[in-house]
């Protein structure tokens, strides 16, 4: 609260004017929507239990062993993740998300992929939007002997329990689905337990190509991977904080979901601490997040802090070794933060190019003002002049060249949109320490404040109180 309270400071003594402008300063939301509460309060520990011996059962997930055994295998765990699914609800669209994989290093013969996915629909025109939830079901025994280290078809039937790594992640993606599926959203909901993590996050990125080749809009992936453990390693205990990781740069969409996450999941489940960590995956590992990262896509990867690495990949990684108990806490985070988002209106557009602006107060301008000219290299170099320069996308100096002109778009409002909240901090800030509110508009101004020594965004919300993840105002990379 300190750090808070010393940043305010410094943004009013920067900018006399924004003590005027702060007047419209909205205190963050604490507002509860009752429907997110009871979600929250129909996870169950009991049944993520129940799903975590299931999948322990299998004896082996591995995305290579042998799909025909009717009760062990892949074949086995992703037809019965399929009939539960099916079990769940009529709304949920169950399928196959099924693809061919030629050999490659680590699967030693052709094999047939087969991610399970079941999608709610959406209602409106958000529908179109999709938010994801995701785990993977397979799991590897690297622990191989040396006698079978030349046989990789026996090497893919020794045990493999997998129930951290990831059979939490897929109980956490099968009880969102089972609580959530009983619930309307604005947005598409998606559930997807991926094959091939283990072989280098094979399905997932087969799946996400096939997304992006179709143009899919996906508007967040909470990625849980290893969401079981609470005792880590070293015998450190920590059941009370969970991990969020987000690509660089420091506004990128994947860092405005971890945020909105961190918000949202200690909003509704207090219980648990959000801590965000700025890196796209642990050092030097990754996981399925990463697949949809590289197609273009808001993806964060959600994970213990405690992990026990001489479990993982190993016959000892069984439910004796895991804590239903913790990965419910975990997955109560999950369906908080998506039912939170598919409530939500649309984040608003701010990457497209903005026009000049007149000087105005600190209140919102409601029309757009014309005779934006594009800088030259030279004038870039230079110290801001008195004219309109296109600074960045959607953010302008103002026609003064002191001030922070603000522009956004939102095609096809949501008919309960009540309006926007601009969001301001400091560089070096991780989190937004401002909120103003700026009404049902598309511009707004703040006088005498820089834009090169804050950073902004804009949220929408609708007339309900839901919220929007945050879009930043950011420039891309100048090139070399």
């Amino acid at each position: 609260m300190r750090r808070i309270m010393i940043s305010a400071s410094i943004l009013l003594l920067m900018s006399p004017f924004l003590a005027q402008a702060l007047q419209n300063e909205v205190q963050p939301s604490q507002r509860l929507d009752p429907k997110i509460q009871k979600i929250v309060s129909e996870i169950s520990a009991d049944r993520i239990a129940d799903i975590e011996k299931k999948l322990e059962s299998f004896e082996t997930r591995n995305t290579v062993s042998d799909p025909t055994q009717p009760n062990r295998g892949i074949g086995a765990a992703r037809q019965w993740i399929f009939d539960q699914f099916k079990s769940y609800s009529p709304r949920l669209e169950v399928s196959f998300d099924t693809h061919t994989i030629p050999k490659a290093a680590r699967i030693y013969k052709d094999v047939e992929l087969r991610n399970v996915v079941a999608i709610l629909p959406g209602k409106m025109q958000a529908a179109d939007r999709w938010i994801m939830i995701t785990g993977h079901y397979d799991s590897v025994n690297l622990k191989v002997p040396p006698e079978m280290r030349r046989d990789p078809a026996k090497a893919a039937e020794l045990p493999a329990p997998g129930v951290t790594d990831d059979g939490s992640g897929t109980a956490c993606v099968m009880e969102c689905a089972r609580v959530m599926s009983q619930y309307e959203f604005d947005a598409t909901l998606v559930f997807v337990a991926f094959a091939g993590e283990e072989q280098g996050l094979v399905g997932a990125r087969a799946m996400a190509k096939r997304l992006k080749d179709k143009n899919q809009t996906i508007e967040a992936v909470l990625n849980n991977d290893i969401i079981g453990s609470e005792i880590s390693g070293n015998g450190v205990i920590d059941n009370r904080r969970v991990l969020v990781f987000s690509e660089d740069p420091n506004d990128s969409p994947s860092r405005s979901i971890a945020r909105f996450a961190k918000r949202i999941g200690e909003r509704y489940f207090p219980e648990l601490t959000v801590d965000l960590i700025f890196r796209y995956d642990r050092f030097g590992r990754g996981g399925d997040h990463t697949a949809f990262n590289q197609q273009g896509y808001p993806a964060v990867r959600v994970t213990t802090p405690n992990e026990n690495f001489a479990n993982q990949h190993t016959p000892t990684d069984t439910f004796a070794n895991t804590s239903p108990t913790y990965t419910a806490k975990v997955v109560k985070m999950n369906a908080a933060v998506a039912a939170a988002m598919a409530l939500a209106p649309r984040a608003p557009i701010v990457s497209r190019s903005a026009p000049a602006a007149t000087a105005t107060t600190g209140a919102s301008v409601a029309q757009p003002v014309s005779g934006a000219t594009q800088p030259t290299a030279a004038e870039i170099e230079e110290a801001p002049t008195a004219r309109a320069q296109p600074t960045g996308p959607g953010l302008t100096r103002g026609s003064s060249g002191y001030d922070a002109v603000l522009r956004w778009d939102q095609p096809d409002p949501e008919p309960d949109l009540a309006g926007f909240v601009v969001v301001v901090r400091s560089t070096t800030a991780p989190d937004w320490e401002r909120e103003i509110w700026a009404g049902n508009v598309k511009e707004f101004t703040l006088k005498n404040t820089s834009i090169d020594q804050l950073v902004f965004g804009v949220k929408a919300v609708d007339k309900e109180g839901h919220e929007s993840p945050v879009s930043a105002y950011v420039l891309a990379p100048r090139a070399r």
